[in-house]
């Protein structure tokens, strides 16, 4: 279902961002024609690696059920000591849409930022009228908890956004829940 991103899949993310470029564009900020080469993919992959070895973020590339790049997932601007926390962003490519791909990838890379990187919070956002965005986020656990006013520039505008959020289980926690419920 995710692979970690490679510099070798450049290639596929620029014909997937290419066929998917009018699609996508409500979604996403502005981006030059540049950004849909070969060329532009590479630097987006090289930038994102870097980011992960920064442990600054982490990428992954989302398969489908052939193993074929269907979109990609990533954990941005992780923040580390008390805070522990990233945002997640992530895409699919429209023909890939409805399948249940992003949610899956979005449970995925849950699991590994609350295990394996030890993350506390995951946060995403979307504009209000994404709401096969908004259905992804609230199937994967996440709960909304907030409105942003002017979030980020999408599209060419100043979008508001919904705020989502997922906290990591906590495992002391579910004894002292256990024993409330037993009382």
């Amino acid at each position: 279902m995710l692979r970690q991103l490679e510099p070798s899949d450049a290639e596929a993310l620029a014909e997937l961002v290419q066929r998917n470029r009018a699609f996508l564009a409500p979604w996403e900020p502005i981006r030059p024609d540049s950004y849909f080469t070969i060329a532009g993919q590479q630097d987006a992959v090289a930038t994102s690696l870097a980011l992960q070895a920064a442990d600054r973020g982490h990428s992954w590339v989302i398969l489908d059920e052939h193993g074929a790049v269907a979109g990609r997932i990533n954990l941005n601007n992780i923040v580390r000591g008390p805070f522990q926390s990233a945002s997640v962003g992530y895409w699919v490519s429209q023909d890939a849409g409805g399948r249940g791909l992003a949610t899956r990838a979005v449970l995925e890379v849950a699991e590994v930022a609350f295990g394996l990187l030890g993350l506390h919070r995951l946060e995403a956002g979307t504009i209000p009228e994404n709401h096969r965005s908004a259905s992804v986020l609230l199937r994967a656990g996440f709960e909304r908890f907030g409105y942003a006013v002017a979030y980020l520039n999408i599209a060419g505008r100043w979008r508001d956004h919904l705020l989502f959020q997922r906290i990591a289980p906590s495992p002391s926690a579910e004894p002292e829940a256990r024993r409330a419920h037993a009382q």
